[in-house]
């Protein structure tokens, strides 16, 4: 008698049920020139099944800490996806990142949601200073998430959730787009989109001109 395995659990995030259907909205207008995505922090991979799934025609690479791939490969395997390649291991202070299967081994896209505020400062630096090698010219980056503008907090909720995240971590905690947008300047992004999304959340989305990158290698 031959016995199957017994199916693991897939790590689940609510809020990706919740947030995926107007992410998508955003995505399938500004990556549909695009090919080779790279999701950075991917989580439960939640996100990359149902985005891939929808778009066919991108190559969604997702990536993560070590500790998350397994679940991650749990939710690809499961759905059978042909653009979505196994899970590979990044952390953005890692001095080299993931490689596209493009010509110049760079993605023309980026997508990362909910990400910054979890990271440090310094992780932040970390993450477009990765992006600077990681992305080609006339790329594009599509970050999600809750930020301060002015230094404020957009709403009593986010405030709250701000003051949680520096209990459990003083490190993290809700980053003031300016600050942010600096970042994407200095490697030659320059921000095309900032939507309201639900739940006092953004979808910030830069392109990146080959002038601009140009002019950052001189």
């Amino acid at each position: 008698m031959t016995t199957r395995p017994l199916p693991r659990d897939k790590p689940f995030a609510p809020s990706c049920d919740r947030n995926h259907a107007p992410i998508l909205e955003v995505l399938r207008e500004r990556f549909e020139r695009r090919q080779h995505v790279l999701e950075i922090g991917s989580g439960t991979g939640q996100h990359a099944v149902y985005f891939a799934g929808a778009m066919p025609w991108l190559r969604w690479q997702t990536s993560e800490r070590k500790a998350h791939l397994p679940g991650i490969a749990l939710w690809l395997d499961e759905a059978g996806l042909p653009n979505t390649p196994a899970p590979v291991m990044l952390d953005v202070t890692q001095p080299t990142w993931p490689a596209s299967t493009a010509a110049d081994r760079r993605f023309d896209a980026v997508f990362t949601a909910n990400t910054l505020h979890i990271m440090s400062w310094a992780e932040v630096e970390a993450c477009f200073a990765g992006l600077a090698q990681a992305l080609a010219d006339d790329a594009t980056l599509v970050i999600y998430g809750p930020f301060n503008v002015g230094g404020a907090y957009t709403s009593d909720s986010n405030r709250e959730f701000d003051g949680w995240l520096k209990a459990r971590d003083p490190r993290s905690g809700i980053r003031d787009f300016e600050a942010v947008d600096a970042l994407a300047s200095g490697i030659g992004l320059r921000l095309q989109d900032d939507i309201a999304m639900p739940s006092n959340n953004r979808c910030l989305v830069w392109l990146r001109s080959s002038a601009a990158r140009a002019a950052l290698d001189r």
